[in-house]
């Protein structure tokens, strides 16, 4: 009964962390694989454009999660880690109007007012999109894939805190719950 609870708790704890993120991450896997068998990994990062500072950071956080779930680098490995980054310029424009209507009421009468205000501004921001493929070495199959955007790519103060927490996101999902 303990054991029940303290579960209960724990996913609706991590579904409260999750539900608060800035990333939005989606996962998908081959229900056909048998991810237990897997237990060794190597990177391979030709997809991966990014400056040395930030691949350091993406594949250095995706060894340790994957140390923490019992997995070891090796050439000769079980699993192939492909890794990609991209990134989209989003453009948000925000306007407001000088044609605003007030109406004031009280005890001696009633009046109306035009709002003065006008200004348009755009705020333009580049979003980074971080893709793990993980590829079972033996078949060359796609058997586990995790996708996490909504990266700040323009701050390197923001890379450095976010790219650490995207990449818990992503690996929380790894291996699959199948069922889930």
């Amino acid at each position: 009964m303990k054991k029940t609870l303290f579960l209960v708790l724990l996913a609706s704890a991590s579904f409260a962390v999750q539900s608060c993120s800035p990333f939005q991450v989606k996962t998908d896997y081959a229900e056909t694989a048998n991810f237990n068998q897997y237990k060794t990994y190597v990177f391979r990062t030709d997809d991966l454009k990014l400056n040395d500072i930030d691949k350091d950071r993406v594949l250095n956080e995706i060894a340790k999660n994957l140390q923490s779930k019992g997995m070891t680098p090796s050439q000769a490995s079980d699993l192939i880690i492909n890794v990609k980054a991209s990134h989209k310029k989003i453009e948000e424009m925000s306007s407001s109007s000088p044609f605003g209507m007030s109406v004031y009421g009280g005890s001696f009468g009633w009046g109306i007012g035009m709002s003065r205000t006008w200004g348009r501004y755009n705020d333009d921001y580049n979003s980074g999109t971080l893709t793990i493929d993980m590829i079972d070495a033996k078949t060359q199959k796609l058997v586990w894939q995790g996708i996490g955007s909504g990266i700040s790519v323009d701050s390197p103060q923001s890379k450095q805190k976010e790219i650490p927490q995207i990449v818990a996101e992503i690996m929380a999902y790894y291996p699959p719950q199948k069922g889930k």
